[in-house]
């Protein structure tokens, strides 16, 4: 049974118990199956999706349904990224090291250090402490740059840093919606206090956007309602709500997904591969073409090209939730071995099953937290 909330759109009843565990176990597992099957052609000005789907075609991969081929013999594109080894398929052993589940591990460690009610201070201080300057990229390594020069937040986010509005604010807020089940205006706060140290502008509603479709899909009856009620946390007319929306609209008219990203794709062109708005339109194309499903969900997302394996996690992380961890198809979970490698300081190896279940108390505990009456102060 379903009911309409607030906002006039349906939701399922709140997740709990071992329903919530295998949502937010679906949730760590999806990121990070994402994540590995974009990461071997994370180069978006190189990696097209056109030369993405030539590669597959030639690998006999197409549809995708498991992590991207080796290269098969006679490919003539572009080459992988060097990770490409610990990535394809066949030859994936655990999560291979990536920032976009350094910054998942580092906001669960951040919550349960400093609690809900963190400020972005702490979440710079965290930062020095537990992250290699060496593995953080553009507006994360201006603000790190910042921060270790005694700059303190919101001038972090803009002194000598023209990455405000990129990716990396996003890829960093799924630990907000996962431990918000339901809630997605509770999650889009904590969201933004951890992107001002490092973004402005749309990098920021990246961000509150992602946390809040993550927070959403707990309970909504479909990927569809999620994506509505996430936009509802960001100002309507921003460039992200208006990219989200056009994707929307033109699924909606039913256009195939590939005339829907080209179309989209010319309407954003000059932003860059990393920008927040277009990868945000291309998740969204993924996750409304893949209608729920994992596999066609995290396979669409990543031959969309651009951010593919920020996007590919991105992805992952709803579908999983989505689903529930169950639900995921054993050709993109068993390979990992319940094991990631990262950069954090004292979290390389650590079980992605003990990541989930101390998300899970962080889910349960029955805390005031800030909400919407907080993002613009």
């Amino acid at each position: 049974m379903t009911s309409v909330g607030t906002t006039g759109i349906a939701h399922r009843p709140a997740a709990t118990g071992p329903d919530l565990a295998d949502r937010i176990l679906g949730g760590w597992l999806g990121r990070i199956a994402g994540n590995m099957l974009g990461k071997p052609v994370e180069q978006g000005e190189v990696w097209t999706r056109d030369r993405i789907d030539r590669y597959l075609r030639q690998a006999d991969a197409l549809p995708l349904t498991d992590y991207l081929p080796e290269p098969p013999p006679g490919h003539d594109g572009p080459p992988l990224r060097p990770e490409w080894r610990q990535c394809v398929r066949g030859r994936v052993d655990g999560s291979c090291r990536d920032d976009d589940i350094d910054y998942a591990i580092l906001g669960l460690h951040l919550l349960e250090t400093h609690g809900f009610g963190f400020s972005t201070e702490q979440v710079g201080d965290l930062w020095l402490l537990r992250l290699p300057y060496g593995q953080t990229f553009t507006a994360e390594r201006a603000a790190y740059r910042n921060l270790a020069n005694g700059l303190r937040p919101p001038v972090t986010a803009t002194y000598d840093n023209p990455y405000q509005e990129w990716i990396g604010a996003l890829i960093r807020a799924d630990v907000h919606g996962w431990t918000s089940p339901g809630d997605p205006v509770r999650a889009a706060g904590p969201a933004r206090r951890d992107a001002v140290l490092s973004h402005t502008g749309n990098g920021v509603y990246g961000a509150m956007w992602a946390a809040a479709l993550i927070a959403a899909a707990f309970t909504a009856p479909a990927v569809r309602d999620a994506l509505e009620t996430a936009l509802t946390v960001v100002p309507v007319g921003c460039r992200l709500a208006r990219a989200v929306r056009r994707v929307i609209s033109l699924y909606e008219a039913g256009l195939p997904w590939e005339d829907t990203l080209a179309t989209v794709g010319e309407e954003t062109a000059g932003l860059g591969w990393i920008h927040t708005v277009p990868n945000a339109a291309v998740l969204t194309a993924g996750l409304l073409y893949g209608d729920g499903d994992f596999t066609r969900t995290v396979a669409l997302t990543v031959r969309g090209g651009l951010d593919t394996d920020s996007n590919g996690a991105t992805a992952g992380s709803v579908a999983g939730v989505l689903t529930g961890a169950a639900a995921i198809p054993p050709q993109w979970t068993e390979p990992l071995h319940d094991t990631v490698r990262s950069a954090v300081f004292g979290f390389d190896g650590v079980r992605i099953s003990e990541l989930a279940e101390r998300t899970l108390r962080l889910a349960g505990t029955d805390v005031r937290r800030p909400g919407l009456d907080t993002l613009r102060q």
